[in-house]
């Protein structure tokens, strides 16, 4: 026996126990089949910190779509779930925890805190795992995996070791970006900037044998405690004669060289800058060039360090108030002027970060990016859309040496050893028992961990089992598609793409599928501080994830940024359940002779009609899918269950259906053949209420992820009929269209003239006039002459329905008098405000404009209603 729908539709009642449904059959289980093309999807691993919201949705949408339409196809399709460990996020999160209970990672040590780490895992690492499912991700579960595995940290050190013994890894000395707040070095891509208020002071340093000063500004003036030198451009007039003496630094008193470098822009304030190598990238490439020594004033939190004389132990923001002071107080300062510049902030966090000269470790950029770069020049791997290849091109041909080091304990320790006792180093994957140059026990692991993007940028591959040769990466990689959003291309796309190259000698996925951002209604960002979020899980729990999914998939368009509403997620909602109620009326009106979905071997105009329809929907879904149209794709799969078969087809069955005997069930088997196959199509949409329909259809397989995607068929090609038809459509539209004007209700019943050259299908259609247009009789001729009737006309024929038929004339005079009176009062009441110079002139011009609309409204309103009485 067939499944039951209930009567309503209620997805709470079904969705979870289809997910375990799917789950029990290993129907999201991918298969090596030499006989099948593999398809794979690798997810963007979410944070095991993290909780389900409207990006995540957004992300995992798209990608179960693309995933369930491929296994449709007949592809052996893997999506690859995981998560990452995300070093910052998770130790900040579980060192917030800590200091709740008055325990600092100090006393803790090393081993107790990565213990407190893998214990706040197992707690929350599943959370996001399990709302990742009620959305309805059809991910194979066998193989989900974790940044931090086994096997993802095999192959971090493999490729850490393999990128040093190249000479691509180097540790050593340079400016990195520091965020006092986290406490550790971030990379380029982790710094986001924003424009901040500032000042520029103008200063005075005075040359030091007395013969006057150079005027220099700076917007970090705190920082002098640091600078090395002052600097202006050599073929800068104005300053030759001063190149090569020293000033003193104010404040400090410390004598520092006037030097000559082209970094120096004379037409920019002074022509003289001040040079800090320990704290400005910049500064400090003019201080390797010129043998500049390094001051480091500050601490980790960015305070200041015992370099800072008597501001030793102050923020860095008190210090410089401190510091402005003193300079005022000593004369040195000029002058102030406000100044907007771009501060970088650290993308965690949002702390304003401190470029700092730092012992790190570094991957050396250019030799990894060209190959990558030439991998997307050349197509094999393109961006859809193509214009974001644009963000990728500038990041990588900008790109600077990556730096991997982080100071913090959760995370892939740096596979690099030190001796303790003469200070050799040796990079291996595993620790050595004993020094190689002095053969001392004293090995010391380094203390930093990686960039969390290091483990990340491995993830199409190393989830896949490499290094090791494993049968899976035999047949799923190179994978097929990447689904992400495009504020990440830098941080994760570019650096899985030069990672793959080199490690496989492949580029990782043959597209970058891009989305925007899901925004609220007035398309602003989510964020906490303005109070828009919306929580995914709340939304299923009160209309469920199909229509979720539906409302993130509406007007969707690749790259573009997304505007979520109550009205979406409604209308998600509302078309559920009129597919629904759509699928209980076929069942309900189904024969038990009808026990698959072929077709009959008769048919009908309008069955012809709707099969038509339906194999131009199939082939233009499958176009849009295939060109990652999805919104595209879903708006007419909507559009066509919505208007082509339950407004139409299904109320012009209904007839057919009441009779009986053959003609019902060929109705029966269009209907189940054409429900049965557009489910097919909106199954990667919207899968728990398709999957509970296919249950209740006479469907050949279990589970409709078990059937196959429909196809375009030329037998189904009726064009002709579809024309034919269509002739017919227009004119019922038109004279419901018409009887809506003048507000004829649907119950009272009128007779329809006909007059049209193509009489056949018109008089074949006569009961879908009766059905449709509340016809109380049909007359159908090639011409047609009826006094006092209401004429309309269409591309096909004229039609006329006799006004007598459609109102009783004193009702409408005498409703349409009492609209008259009341419009009437309404522009008497709007011409006097407007006459009202004290209202007009007091009142804010917004509400004058209204009420002037108002008035324009009305007027044009009692026009139509004289109109409509003149012709009464």
């Amino acid at each position: 026996m067939r499944k039951e729908l209930a009567k309503t539709y209620e997805p709470k009642s079904f969705e979870d126990r289809i997910y375990q449904f799917w789950l029990d059959g290993d129907y999201f289980k991918a298969q090596r089949d030499p006989n099948k093309t593999p398809y794979t999807i690798v997810i963007p691993p979410p944070n095991i910190t993290g909780q389900l919201h409207m990006g995540h949705a957004l992300d995992e949408t798209l990608q179960d779509i693309l995933i369930r339409y491929k296994k449709l196809q007949g592809f052996s399709a893997l999506w690859v779930p995981g998560t990452d460990h995300a070093s910052i996020a998770t130790e900040a999160k579980i060192v917030a925890a800590m200091r709740e209970e008055g325990v600092t990672k100090e006393e803790l040590g090393r081993e107790g805190f990565l213990e407190r780490a893998w214990a706040w895992k197992e707690q929350y690492g599943g959370r996001i795992v399990s709302q990742l499912k009620k959305l309805g991700t059809a991910c194979d579960w066998s193989r989900e995996r974790f940044t931090l595995d086994e096997g993802c940290s095999e192959a971090v050190k493999e490729v850490f070791v393999r990128l040093y013994e190249k000479g691509l890894i180097y540790r050593g000395e340079r400016i990195i970006n520091w965020c006092p707040t986290c406490k550790t070095s971030i990379s380029e891509a982790e710094v986001e900037y924003e424009e901040q208020q500032g000042s520029f002071w103008h200063l005075r340093y005075p040359l030091s044998d007395g013969s006057g000063y150079v005027e220099l500004a700076t917007t970090r003036p705190e920082t002098l405690l640091g600078d090395t030198a002052v600097a202006v451009n050599p073929d800068d007039e104005r300053y030759r004669d001063i190149v090569g003496k020293t000033v003193v630094l104010p404040l400090v008193g410390r004598e520092i060289p006037v030097v000559a470098d082209s970094y120096v822009d004379m037409e920019f304030g002074t022509g003289v800058v001040k040079i800090t190598p320990a704290h400005d990238p910049n500064d400090f490439e003019v201080g390797l060039r010129h043998n500049l020594p390094i001051i480091n004033v500050m601490t980790d939190d960015a305070k200041i360090n015992e370099n800072g004389l008597k501001y030793q132990g102050m923020d860095r923001y008190e210090a410089r108030k401190a510091i402005v002071a003193d300079l005022t107080a000593g004369g040195y300062l000029v002058k102030i002027e406000p100044h907007a510049h771009n501060v970088g902030t650290c993308y965690r966090c949002h702390t304003t970060v401190e470029p700092r000269v730092s012992k790190q470790w570094f991957v050396k950029m250019e030799p990894l990016a060209k190959p990558a770069i030439e991998a997307v020049r050349s197509g094999e791997t393109k961006f859809v859309p193509e214009r974001f290849d644009k963000i990728y091109f500038h990041w990588m041909e900008n790109i600077k040496d990556w730096c991997i080091s982080r100071q913090l304990w959760w995370g892939h320790r740096i596979p690099a050893y030190y001796c303790a006792d003469c200070g050799e180093m040796v990079v291996a994957k595993e620790a050595p028992t004993v020094c190689p140059k002095c053969g001392s026990t004293h090995m010391n692991q380094d203390e930093d961990t990686l960039d969390t993007w290091f483990s990340s940028a491995l993830w199409p591959f190393s989830t896949l089992g490499w290094p090791n040769d494993t049968e899976d990466l035999k047949y799923f990689y190179p994978t097929n598609t990447l689904v992400t959003g495009y504020d990440i291309i830098f941080f994760w796309v570019a650096r899985m793409m030069f990672s793959a190259l080199e490690q496989t000698g492949t580029v990782p996925f043959n597209t970058v599928f891009i989305h925007g951002l899901v925004r609220d209604a007035q398309g602003r960002k989510m964020s906490k501080s303005l109070g828009n979020g919306i929580d995914p899980l709340e939304i299923i729990d009160q209309y469920g994830a199909d229509a979720l999914r539906l409302a993130l998939v509406t007007g969707n368009s690749p790259g573009n940024d997304m505007r979520f509403s109550d009205d979406k997620i409604k209308a998600a909602r509302n078309f559920a359940n009129k597919l629904w109620n759509a699928t209980r009326f076929i069942l309900m009106n189904l024969s038990d002779e009808v026990t698959d979905t072929a077709l009959p071997q008769t048919l009908t105009l309008e069955d012809k009609w709707l099969l038509s329809q339906y194999n131009r929907l199939v082939r233009e879904v499958t176009d849009n899918l295939d060109k990652f149209e999805l919104g595209i794709a879903e708006q007419k799969i909507y559009d066509f269950i919505w208007d082509v078969l339950c407004d139409w087809y299904i109320e012009l069955s209904k007839a057919r259906l009441q009779a009986g005997g053959e003609t019902a069930v060929c109705a029966q088997r269009v209907l189940v053949y054409v429900i049965s196959n557009t489910i097919k199509l909106l199954h990667p949409f919207m899968p728990f209420i398709t999957e509970e329909i296919w249950q209740a259809l006479p469907t050949e397989t279990e589970s409709i992820l078990a059937s196959a995607w429909p196809s375009f068929s030329d037998e189904l090609d009726f064009s002709a009929e579809e024309q034919e038809f269509a002739r017919v459509m227009e004119a019922i539209k038109a004279i419901r269209n018409t009887r809506t004007e003048m507000n004829v209700p649907p119950s009272r019943k009128a007779a329809v003239y006909i007059e049209t050259e193509y009489q056949t299908v018109f008089e074949d259609c006569k009961p879908f006039f009766v059905r449709l247009a509340s016809a109380s009789e049909v007359f159908v001729a090639s011409t047609q002459s009826i006094d006092g009737a209401v004429q309309i006309a269409t591309k096909s024929a004229r039609i006329f329905v006799p006004m007598d038929d459609l109102i009783d004339k004193d009702k409408e005079r005498a409703r349409l008098t009492r609209e008259r009176e009341k419009c009437e009062k309404e522009i008497s009441i709007h011409e006097n405000k407007l006459k009202n110079e004290n209202f007009v002139n007091k009142a804010p011009e917004k509400v004058v404009n209204e009420i002037r609309m108002k008035l324009k409204t009305a007027q044009e309103l009692l026009v139509k209603i004289d109109e409509s009485l003149s012709a009464l």
